[in-house]
């Protein structure tokens, strides 16, 4: 008899340590979807400067520094195209099922992500290095010495900045995955 109200008593209470109830969950997710949004507009201020660059410096040839320029932006334009889909799958998924249905599916959708960020990321990565460094022969014949440095500096420094700023979101997404397990 007593076990049965201690059971009872258990069951009535609100569990707080339960991080998975629906207002938690759409937080994270809120918060998730924000820095998606945040990564989106950075990449695309990112390639529209790419563009114009492309189009003031190479509208009449087509020689390896197009073929960089045109390397940073495809894998930055196909970067934004994964986060794109990424996002409005999910949005569309959060309309569509009850909120039990939709943390199993954003379990699903953190694997997918996990796929993007240790496989797709690092090979656009890759890509948008390679790139820039098909243009710098170019900047060295183009420019001072002093501003070929700056160039190399800083454009080494940026692609360290943006790895570790990738790096960061990352560690922020898997935490937020292993807060859905």
């Amino acid at each position: 008899m007593e076990n049965d109200k201690l059971n009872q008593l258990w069951k009535s209470q609100k569990d707080n340590s339960n991080t998975n109830t629906p207002e938690n969950i759409i937080k994270l997710a809120q918060k998730q979807r924000n820095g998606q949004f945040l990564s989106i507009t950075i990449l695309s201020i990112t390639v529209i400067i790419l563009i114009a660059y492309t189009i003031y410096c190479s509208v009449y040839e087509w020689n390896n520094f197009t073929i960089g320029l045109l390397l940073m932006i495809a894998s930055l334009v196909f970067r934004i195209a994964l986060e794109t889909i990424s996002l409005y799958r999910k949005e569309q998924q959060l309309i569509a099922l009850d909120s039990k249905a939709f943390q199993n599916y954003l379990v699903k959708h953190f694997k997918f992500r996990k796929i993007i960020n240790y496989g797709v990321t690092p090979i656009c990565f890759i890509i948008y290095t390679y790139g820039f460094t098909i243009l710098l022969p170019y900047f060295k014949q183009e420019f001072s010495e002093g501003f070929y440095t700056y160039i190399l500096i800083s454009g080494f420094l940026s692609i360290l900045i943006i790895a570790i700023i990738v790096a960061f979101s990352i560690r922020r997404e898997n935490k937020f995955y292993e807060e859905l397990k």
